[in-house]
């Protein structure tokens, strides 16, 4: 009895182990992660606010909402949500054609759209988008997102569009340098930008090893140091750098009244809530596929989190805040300080609506060029520069799909350019599956045209080209083939079946062989009758032999002239 205990014990424990190596939840290492994913957030969430054009308490209000709404649905254990860069530019946009208070209505209906998506099981549709659009729409985020931020932070104010930002560029340059002020505040988001590229290397302390000053430094999120040199260097005398305007939390929120809710008769109101939709649900859901990657928890249900995103921008709309999407620095960040459970990303949320309504000041001191760099490394990041020389190199057809998404994006608008790349995508893969093998040959008397693959609309102009050089080959009869195809569209069908009949109408003989199963007869199997009496039945005294199914040593080679049953 006693073994029987210990043994039973023993499972236990087992059984207690798994349990903890999935992720027991450690209250300590929670709070502990909520943190630094707060430290994270809070200058994104005030960053991505002013580049959209919004009061910074927007921002910090779309952070809150990200970590107490979004944060408590059980969607994606670990991804943290708020407001994006990726669609900073987008918001800003939409700010400046509809103002402020329309950017809420629109936000509204986006999130009861993508409630609807997730209701219905539409979650994992955005899968199936190439990931060659996924990048191209990213690339074409990031980089009119860097030149648009290069303007604020030189203390200065963009022209308006992606191109006009870029070919503006030169008279900033200018005017840079004859502009001590705006020179210091260049240096700082410059300094910014390269303290958010190196600071990854410092390093961070070791496993086992007792910590030190100098490696708890790498803890610290890259744009809350450099949030604090600008505070430090803005406040130096002579320095006339411009600063972030703060207001009230609560009366900085603005709930859409009938005016603007009549704005939705718009047609470009709806196009605007169609796109804040399609981008804010991909961009959440393909970060939800990239944070799985980074930890063994567990996975994210694609459509309880679809209805989380929706949820958290439906309550942010009401609020008249900025949209809501899933961010990868935040959700790394999160990882990587050990949290297990949705409670960190929620407490983040807590620590932002704190810091908001007891030390706003100190919000007022933050340089407006070091939130700027932060989002230049942000757009550098989402740009990903690297990743063309590389899709080039592994697949030329995916890297045009690429390549056109970014530069319609640039050039026009998101969905336009989504919609462009998709289309891209579709052609190619279209192209792809329908490669058709076609082999002409004259042999005697005969023209044979023989075909294999997939034999589609696309193709047809060489069908077409096949079969006129076998009728022009001026012999008596014409063999098509096409045994060898998988697949003969409608389109192929009707000009092989035309041709057919054309030719043998003029006299010609023609033998077509179409694709699809042979047809045989089943073969007449005789059934034996019955004997007419019954098998003997083994007696007790009949011995019975067994085959012994197991390998012979030596292979059956050396067994071939014994026999190879064992009584």
């Amino acid at each position: 009895m006693s073994g029987a205990h210990a043994r039973g014990r023993t499972r236990e424990k087992e059984r207690g182990a798994k349990r903890n190596e999935g992720g027991k939840p450690d209250l300590a290492t929670e709070i502990t992660a909520s943190l630094v994913v707060f430290l994270v957030a809070l200058p994104l969430c005030i960053g991505v606010a002013v580049a959209s054009g919004v009061p910074a308490e927007l921002g910090i209000i779309s952070g809150v909402i990200g970590g107490l709404v979004v944060g408590a649905v059980r969607g994606s254990t670990l991804q943290v949500s708020g407001p994006a860069a990726g669609l900073a530019a987008l918001a800003a946009e939409t700010v400046l054609e509809h103002g402020v208070a329309m950017l809420g209505v629109i936000v509204l209906f986006s999130g009861l759209l993508q409630i609807v998506l997730g209701v219905v099981r539409l979650g994992r549709m955005f899968q199936a988008i190439s990931l060659a659009v996924v990048q191209g729409m990213l690339a074409g985020i990031g980089l009119p997102l860097m030149f648009s931020q290069a303007y604020p932070m030189a203390d200065a104010k963009a022209p308006g569009t992606p191109i006009e930002n870029m070919a503006g560029i030169p008279g900033l340059f200018a005017g840079v340098l004859i502009d001590p002020q705006a020179m210091i505040a260049t240096l700082l988001g410059v300094a910014t930008i390269v303290l958010s590229f190196v600071w990854k290397k410092v390093p961070g302390p070791a496993v086992g090893a007792p910590p030190t000053p100098f490696r708890q430094w790498g803890r610290i999120p890259a744009a809350l140091v450099a949030v604090g040199i600008g505070i430090a260097v803005a406040a130096l005398p002579g320095v006339e750098v411009k600063t972030l305007q703060v207001g009230n939390l609560l009366e900085s929120v603005r709930v859409p009244g009938a005016a603007e809710f009549s704005g939705l008769t718009d047609a470009a109101i709806l196009t605007s809530i169609l796109t804040f939709t399609v981008i804010a649900s991909a961009e959440s859901l393909f970060t939800a596929a990239a944070v799985d990657r980074m930890h063994s928890g567990p996975r994210t249900r694609y459509n309880t989190e679809l209805i989380a995103q929706g949820a958290g921008n439906t309550v942010a709309g009401i609020l008249g805040a900025l949209p809501i999407t899933a961010v990868v620095a935040r959700s790394s960040a999160n990882v990587q300080a050990g949290a297990k459970t949705r409670i960190s990303r929620t407490l983040h949320g807590l620590w932002l609506l704190a810091f908001a309504l007891l030390l706003p000041q100190v919000l007022a001191l933050i340089p407006i060029s070091v939130l700027a760099g932060v989002l230049v490394h942000s757009g550098w990041k989402l740009f990903a520069p690297e990743e063309f020389p590389k899709l080039w190199r592994q697949d030329r057809g995916e890297f045009v799909v690429m390549t056109v998404t970014t530069l319609v994006i640039v050039a026009t608008a998101l969905l336009e350019g989504v919609l462009i790349g998709l289309a891209a995508g579709i052609v190619l893969a279209a192209l792809r599956m329908s490669r058709t093998v076609i082999r002409q040959h004259v042999e005697d008397d005969t023209a044979k045209v023989v075909m294999a693959g997939n034999a589609t609309f696309l193709r047809l102009p060489q069908v077409i080209e096949a079969l006129e050089s076998a009728a022009s080959a001026g012999k008596p009869r014409i063999r098509l083939d096409l045994t060898g195809v998988t697949h003969l569209d409608h389109a192929c069908r009707n000009q092989v079946e035309e041709f057919t009949a054309q030719q043998r109408g003029l006299g010609l003989r023609v033998e077509l062989l179409m694709p699809g199963p042979a047809k045989t007869e089943a073969p007449v199997v005789a059934v034996p009758e019955p004997p007419a009496t019954p098998p003997p039945t083994p007696g007790p005294d009949a011995e019975w032999f067994y085959l012994d199914t197991r390998p012979l040593p030596g292979g059956y080679d050396d067994y071939a002239q014994g026999p190879p049953l064992v009584r």
